[in-house]
Order: C-alpha cells, then structure tokens, then sequence
C-alpha cells in the first residue's frame, strides 16, 4: 500500500505506559474537532489496557486500538504498514526498539522516539541509515527534551547569525537558566541500560565520550566538555556540568552533519547549566557535579513512573544559546542571544507534546529518507508548530 493511501496519519506505540499516555491524551485533546487533527491510534501488547487507558484520558470511544508487541516482529510490520507516522515511547529502546526500527525502515514508514541512547542510536545508524534512505522512511531519534530545544535552539540562533552577520557563530554555548522536572524510571532504566551495554561491548565507549558519536566519517575540532564547573564571566554566574548534555551535543553535530556544515566544519558547542554568582553559585555547581555521579540516588525510579499531573503543570525549562562571532582586528567580538523556554515538566509534560509534534510535522515533510534528527528532517517548520501548539517558544534576545 501507498503511503498516501494508509489507514492512519499517526500511531502512538506504547500507550499504555507512562509516556506514551500523555502523548495519547494530548492528540486526543488537542487536537480534538479541529479541521488540522491527524488520523490516529494507540498501539499496545494489550487489548484491553489500551481500552482502560483509552477511557482513562478521555479518549473517543472510537480511537482505534492496534495491538503489537516488540516481541513479534511481524506484528509491527503489520502496525507500520497501516501508518503514515509511527510514535514510540516503548523504551529504553536499546531492548525493545531494534525491531521497530527494521519494520519502518522495511516499510518506508516514518519514526519519531524518546531516545537518549547515543550507543543504540549510533548501531542503528550504521546499520539502517542506507536503507532508510531507499525506501523513503524518515527515522527521527531524540524527539522529546532531548534533544529538540536544544537541536533547535543552535538551528535558530545561527539562521539569526547568518541574518546579522553573513555567517555562522563559530562557537555556541547552551547554558540552562532555569529548570524544574523531574526523572521517571524509563529515563533511570535506560541509562542503566546504556552501562550494561557498555560492559559487554567496550567499542561503545569512545562513541559515548564523543560529541561526534553520531557522525560517523567526521570528527570535528576538539569541543569544551561542559564536565568542570566554570565561571563564565560574560553571564556572570558559575556554569555546572549538565546532565543532558553528552546527547544532546551529539544532536546538534548531527544535524550539522547532515544538513552538510550550515554552522561549518569547525563549529564548536557545548551545554552546561547556571547557577549563581559568587562563592554560593561556585558551591552549588560543584554540587551539582558530585550528583551527576550518581543521578538517581539510592532508589531509582522503576519503569511507569514519574511525576504527577500537578508536577508535570509546573515545570519549566529556560535555555539560553550564545553564539560568539570571531574576533575583529581589535580584539572585539560580537555575540547573539537566543532563548527556548517551556512550560511543563521538560521530560513528560512537554516532552509528549514535542513528540506528538513532531509526528504531525513529518506528515507534510518532503525530507529524503535516512536517520536523522528532527532539526535535519523538520527544522524550522517544528519550531512553528512547537510555539503554535506546545507552549515553546523561541526568540532572540537583547
């Protein structure tokens, strides 16, 4: 079947757990009698939780309900072959994601997950991306918090470098001012994943510690690792190691890469977080350095969980992106300032909407096939769906 002539526009795999249920209850609220909604499912190994789930978040009760499980795979080239789109929140992906990759990339089927796995995704890469290419299907890793304000944010501020300045910033730097979420056990259970994987297969290693692990046949100039608190003098404020950041440097270069060097060859980013000045603001980045040894504490969460509805409503995200502009011959250089802000817990709140969107924006896409990013399949038409429909916005600053 053509892919024009599909059942569906979007199907949502993994509805019944914690994610993919809120990505569920937006596209069944949001977009609910709108002339714009997609065609859409939900998608399960279990008939009847997709039933209770679908009247839990107040559903249609004619939503269809697809049944599929990672563990037959000929069940989920059957879901592909009835879809335009494919959402999975169905994780930590290096376990369940391999053959939902083949079945979309067999199908010509568009893909859009939650991944934050640079090992998976770089396997995935090497494997698929040829084969994607051929038949047409757009695989689009990293849909959510990570790493889209982020992929995004550098996509923006430089169409603003080029606009002021004829050229790319040279240099960017990604600094987080403000954030509230919190972790679920998907993101715990991944990362303790990725360690396992690491431990059976010591070549993952240098792909993890590079920011150009998601590049493969390019490797860049050397790039600030953001792992030492820094004092930035321009902010004035101390500058802590950020947690996202080892994947969503890796984003950024790719979508570099793909789009064939728009920041240039010698582009140079990383991402830290702010605290404050002063002996206080040192204190707490060293602070927070220690922590990022051991994320999740004592007690990780388990898979399912994750923050309630109240904490999900008042979370937010602040990110600042400075682009710095090569020196004239006086020693003077220019910079630019571009800020993302959110509202929402970042990681589930917001992260549903940005991959719901991000699933919609790839049915007007007429990017080649491949395994890319959504800033090298979508970029700035997400950005306009993101500050139109998800309460993201984007703008340069002062």
């Amino acid at each position: 079947m053509s892919k024009a002539a599909r059942e569906f526009d979007i199907i949502v795999y993994g509805s019944t757990g914690y994610t993919g249920r809120l990505v569920a209850e937006y596209l069944a609220h949001h977009y609910a009698g709108r002339d714009d909604a997609p065609k859409w499912a939900m998608a399960g190994r279990s008939l009847d939780k997709l039933e209770a789930v679908r009247d839990e978040i107040g559903a249609p009760k004619d939503t269809p309900l697809v049944v599929a499980d990672a563990d037959e795979p000929a069940s989920l080239k059957a879901m592909c072959e009835r879809t335009k789109v494919v959402l999975t929140t169905v994780g930590p992906y290096q376990l369940y994601g391999d053959a939902l990759v083949a079945a979309c990339v067999e199908t010509g089927t568009d893909y859009a997950d939650l991944c934050g796995e640079p090992g998976w995704m770089r396997e995935q890469i090497d494997q698929h991306h040829e084969a994607a290419k051929a038949s047409g299907a757009r695989i689009a890793f990293s849909s959510g918090f990570d790493s889209i304000p982020f992929d995004l944010g550098v996509l923006m501020l430089q169409k603003e470098a080029v606009a002021k300045f004829g050229k790319p910033a040279p240099r960017v730097k990604g600094r987080v001012r403000a954030m509230q979420g919190t972790f679920s056990g998907g993101t715990a259970a991944s990362l303790t994943e990725t360690m396992k994987a690491v431990a059976k297969n010591p070549k993952l290693i240098p792909i993890l510690q590079s920011p150009f692990g998601l590049t493969p046949g390019f490797e860049g100039p050397n790039q600030p690792n953001g792992l030492v608190p820094t004092y930035d003098k321009e902010l004035g404020k101390w500058a802590a190691p950020f947690i996202m950041a080892t994947i969503n440097t890796k984003n950024v270069h790719r979508t570099n890469f793909l789009r064939g060097f728009p920041y240039g060859e010698d582009f140079k980013y990383d991402e830290m977080m702010l605290t404050s000045p002063g002996e206080a603001g040192k204190a707490a980045a060293n602070a927070v350095a220690e922590m990022l040894k051991n994320p999740f504490g004592a007690k990780p969460p388990k898979p399912g969980e994750g923050p309630s509805k109240e904490e999900r409503e008042n979370g937010y995200y602040d990110v600042l992106f400075i682009g710095e502009m090569p020196a004239d011959e006086d020693g003077n250089a220019e910079t630019l300032h571009y800020g993302v802000k959110g509202k929402y817990d970042p990681g589930y709140g917001s992260t549903s909407r940005m991959l719901a969107e991000t699933g919609i924006a790839l049915l007007s896409c007429d990017a080649d096939g491949g395994i890319g990013t959504p800033g090298s399949f979508l970029g700035e038409a997400l950005v306009d769906r993101l500050q139109k429909h998800a309460e993201i916005s984007f703008a340069l600053e002062d």
